[in-house]
This record gives structure tokens, sequence and C-alpha cells, in this order.
């Protein structure tokens, strides 16, 4: 009885397969979709610039959704990770990454930390890139807006700069 038992425990495991399929399908999306999006611009470019349509505000535009392509493919690339890292740490080594001179120290996942780590890294770099996007469009109607946004951009450059120094072994 007791061996049973410990063997379903053992291979309750499989469960996060269901995570790293939908991950995986979630990446693919988002990289769809935001390959899409940017197909969708470049048609919209060349309206713009060859064909004489007038769009209001074009420029802001296309930095807009070119900043959210970019939050988009980070996000996928996110999914990717914890994908490969949920499996590696769960399920089997990936064995071909590990013989392929491509494979590089960000998609080999060795523990939870890593995990966490590569994680933590790609998401505090959405946040910039979102708070990049939201700057775009701020209006300085107050003194205080202008102090605001430097203590934002301050707050952004010390995250990275101690995520850089946390991830630095000495």
């Amino acid at each position: 009885m007791k061996d049973f038992f410990e063997r379903v425990l053992w291979n309750s495991r499989y469960v996060v397969l269901l995570a790293v399929w939908s991950s995986i399908v979630g990446m693919l999306l988002l990289f769809l979709l935001s390959a899409a999006d940017m197909a969708k611009l470049a048609w919209e470019f060349v309206e713009y610039a060859f064909l004489g349509i007038e769009k209001p505000d074009f420029h802001t535009s296309v930095v807009s959704h070119v900043i959210t392509a970019v939050d988009d493919f980070l996000l996928a690339t996110v999914l990717l990770i914890f994908a490969l890292g949920l499996y590696e740490l769960f399920i089997s080594k990936i064995h071909v990454a590990e013989g392929s001179e491509n494979a590089n120290n960000i998609l080999m996942i060795n523990s939870l930390d890593d995990l966490k780590d590569r994680l933590g890294k790609v998401i505090l770099m959405i946040l910039i890139v979102a708070f990049f996007k939201n700057v775009l469009h701020v209006t300085f109607d107050d003194p205080f807006d202008i102090m605001y946004m430097g203590a934002g951009i301050l707050m952004v450059s010390l995250a990275s700069y101690f995520s850089h120094k946390a991830g630095t072994k000495h």
C-alpha cells in the first residue's frame, strides 16, 4: 500500500504538464498576435508614408504600438521561461538544450530560485516597458507632475540597478 501511494504521489508531478502546455500555447498566441499587430502597423505606415492617407498623431500611435508589442513579446518570453523551468524542475532535464551550443543559461533552470530570478528579471523589464508606455501619455499640468515623473524614473532605475547587482555572482 505504501509503495502504491508513493508511486501515485511521485507521478502526480506530471500534472505540471498542464501548466507547461498552457504556457506554451499562451506564448505562441502572444507571439503570433504581436507579430500580426506589427504587420498591421507596417501596413498603416505604408498607407501613411506612401499613399498619403492622413492619420492624426500617427507617430505617437506607432510608438505606443511598438511598446505594446515589446511588452507582449516580453510576456511571451516569461511564459516560455516558465514552461521550460517547470518542465526541468518537475519532469526531466531537457537534454537537447544541454548539448546545444545555442542554449544559454537563461533557458536552463537548475532550481526554483533560478526560475524565480529569471522570471523576476523579465517581469521587471515588462514593468519598465509599461512605465515607459504610460510616460508617453503624461501631461504636465502641475509642477509636481514633473517631480513625480522624476521620482518614477529614479525608482525604475534603482529597481534595474539592484536587479542587476543581485544577479552578479561575486
